[in-house]
């Protein structure tokens, strides 16, 4: 009886290992799917960045197409920005799933001497039984046939369990060859991506050097208008206007009102600066959270085809929130939201007084009477 309860105990370590395995296994397809999807949105602002500096090309040299180049660099500025953020964010996918691949190493290389041990101490013991005939002795010592039977059973048992361990002894090997193969591949991934950060890098330092020289070109006349230009196409007043026939007798978030104020900033480690109508600029580090003010419901995500940059707006009751310039989002239309609730991360942006890059969102919040005036950054005010 102690030697079959012994048999069962080590046919369920085997069967065990195998689950263990089984995981970590489905873990590794996972994380390839995360960085197969980070790769493909990579791959889709490479593909605008080469248009917007096809398009610059085109673009003659003259003054009286200093507008025009200036919009464009500014684009091209805000596009390379979001692709070097995303580019690094690769770089931290493979690095993670690089440590994720080293831990499995270490585990299966730990899993496959064990079994290797465990195996030879088998083979020992079997051919110690042998040398010394304690199976036949085994055997013999039976009380009645059926003693007998349940005996040869048991040596059978061992010798398909060593048979067993054997196989997995050979599945872990050629396990331990793949996933070094894997690392390999995704350490020169990683020196690859790398590269193409500093490449982007360099570009757009480039790139800030020539909107600089090309503003200083510009008259204050054709700054201004430049300025002006930009701000419009950030201004959501037509996708309000639409939404409000939407958002008519929404009852989520319905408790937010003109008068509601002492809420936390939408971004996190945000700074917040009064702009034009009903917004707010707020600036804050590069991937900063950005959050929902309220409770409420979803009821656009658009991409601005200008920055290329995303668009959320939230609707709590009848009023309207709009987070611009997100780089990302993790919401989708119709979707109800939390106070606080994290839907993206804060966009790049060009700061057209200081000439370079910054990360910051415009957010805006607009009454259900379009003649009512909201001032964006006081809901954040204590009163």
């Amino acid at each position: 009886m102690k030697t079959l309860l012994k048999i069962l105990f080590l046919l369920a370590l085997t069967l065990g290992a195998e689950v263990v395995y089984a995981q970590k296994e489905e873990l590794t397809a996972e994380e390839k799917a995360r960085i197969a999807q980070q790769r493909k949105v990579v791959e889709e602002l490479e593909e605008q960045l080469a248009r917007d500096e096809l398009r610059l090309k085109e673009i003659k040299e003259d003054k009286s197409n200093a507008l025009k180049r200036m919009r464009t660099i500014t684009k091209q500025i805000n596009s390379r920005n979001t692709l070097l953020s995303r580019t690094e964010g690769e770089i931290l996918s493979i690095e993670k799933n690089i440590a994720l691949n080293d831990n499995m190493i270490t585990q299966t290389r730990e899993e496959y001497d064990t079994e290797r041990e465990k195996y030879a101490e088998m083979v020992r013991e079997a051919y110690r039984n042998y040398r010394q005939n304690n199976y036949a002795t085994y055997i013999l010592a039976s009380e009645s046939f059926t003693d007998i039977a349940r005996r040869i059973a048991n040596i059978r048992a061992v010798a398909s369990l060593r048979a067993a361990r054997l196989h997995r002894i050979d599945s872990l090997g050629k396990a331990l060859e793949e996933q070094q193969t894997t690392l390999a591949e995704r350490r020169h991934k990683l020196d690859s991506v790398k590269g193409k950060a500093v490449a982007q890098r360099d570009k757009l330092q480039k790139d800030v050097k020539s909107a600089q020289r090309t503003m200083n070109q510009l008259s204050t006349k054709e700054k201004a208008a430049l300025r002006e230009k930009l701000e419009s196409e950030e201004r959501l007043d037509a996708a309000i206007d639409e939404l409000r026939k939407l958002t008519k007798g929404n009852k989520e978030g319905a408790s937010f009102s003109r008068t509601t104020s002492n809420l936390n900033l939408p971004v996190e480690g945000g700074t917040v600066r009064r702009y034009k109508g009903n917004m707010a600029e707020i600036t804050a580090r590069k991937g900063a959270a950005v959050t929902t003010i309220y409770d409420g419901k979803v009821v656009e995500v658009k991409r601005n085809r200008i920055s290329g940059q995303y668009d959320v707006f939230v609707a709590h009751g009848e009023y309207i929130t709009s987070y611009a310039n997100l780089e990302s989002v993790t919401v989708e239309k119709n979707a109800k939201v939390g106070k606080n609730q994290r839907i993206g991360t804060i966009g790049s942006s060009m700061n057209l007084s200081t000439m370079q890059p910054e990360h910051k969102m415009v957010f805006g919040i607009y009454s259900p009477n379009p003649k009512e005036t909201m001032r964006a950054a006081d809901c954040f005010k204590k009163k």
